[in-house]
């Protein structure tokens, strides 16, 4: 919108909100529409950018055939929209398609170790069978795809309350709550901030690469570290504010869910190579912006 494009915004709110939107309405180059991408939807557009899915383990879990359903018909109905269109499709796959990967940093030729029939399928085979037919409409009927292998991301207007690592360690470090980690804390993970998730995004739908690019952030964390890097920078934003905990929180340890990857961090070489893009934001820096919005966001009461 920034450029002058037109964009519409499809969503059917079953894990976002309109208020993540509400400082766009009003703009004349935005509209959004209540849709489920389950069911076909008409527009004249030039790229598609299919975010759809719930990402959240809890939110994927909670409705496993719906997460399939949204994965596979959500995906069709939108490459046949770009069909129909010619417009160039780019489908937000996942890093989850690597499952609990034996190859580490993991590359995009790497065909992952998934667990099919797992609590966590649902996602994780709903993205690949995704990405199967991404591939099936372009060799079949020439559309033009990108896909996009995201790895965990967080940042401002990030759900709260959606169970994922960064939002549950932010809210309870800032309620003097204890950190809750699942397993021993020395599985792995990489970390990235939605502005360079974004840069990402738009460099790969204007970009000629055809293949899977994975974007993410290669500054691998274990969560152990990761509850004290969020303990640390919670501290020091409310210093800086004034505001003095009664205690220190302190970090838990309960059983890790079933099929947990152990370790997860992308090579990014081939978005260096062929997008030019890497990521500018530091886990620390992206921390502390979002640790200043969930605070505020709590004085407002709306967390």
């Amino acid at each position: 919108m920034l450029l002058g494009h037109d964009v519409t915004v499809l969503d059917n709110f079953f894990t976002g909100s309109k208020t993540t939107v509400s400082h766009w309405v009003g703009h004349p180059n935005f509209e959004m529409v209540r849709h489920d991408v389950v069911e076909p939807f008409m527009i004249e557009c030039d790229q598609i950018y299919h975010l759809a899915c719930p990402a959240s383990p809890p939110h994927y879990q909670f409705n496993a055939v719906k997460t399939v359903k949204t994965s596979f018909m959500g995906t069709l109905n939108m490459l046949g929209l770009a069909k129909r269109t010619k417009a160039r499709f780019l489908i937000s796959s996942t890093s989850e398609v690597y499952g609990d990967p034996e190859v580490h940093p993991q590359h995009e030729d790497y065909w992952g170790h998934v667990n099919p029939i797992g609590p966590r399928a649902c996602y994780d085979e709903g993205k690949r069978v995704a990405e199967t037919l991404t591939y099936g409409f372009h060799r079949q009927d020439g559309v033009d795809v990108r896909v996009a292998r995201i790895f965990n991301t967080y940042g401002p207007r990030m759900n709260p309350h959606d169970g994922r690592v960064v939002s549950n360690f932010i809210v309870q470090a800032l309620r003097g709550e204890d950190l809750t980690v699942y397993g021993d804390g020395k599985q792995t993970r990489s970390f990235q901030y939605i502005h360079d998730l974004i840069d990402g995004l738009i460099a790969l739908m204007n970009s000629s690469e055809t293949r899977p690019v994975n974007i993410g952030n290669g500054d691998e964390f274990t969560i152990g570290e990761f509850a004290e890097l969020v303990r640390e920078i919670v501290e020091k934003v409310q210093t800086e504010d004034g505001v003095l905990p009664t205690k220190r929180v302190q970090i838990v340890y309960k059983p890790m869910p079933t099929d947990d990857p152990q370790r997860r961090r992308p090579d990014t070489t081939r978005a260096k190579e062929s997008l030019g893009w890497q990521p500018r934001w530091t886990v620390r820096m992206g921390l502390e912006e979002m640790v200043r919005y969930y605070k505020a966001k709590m004085a407002e009461g709306g967390i």
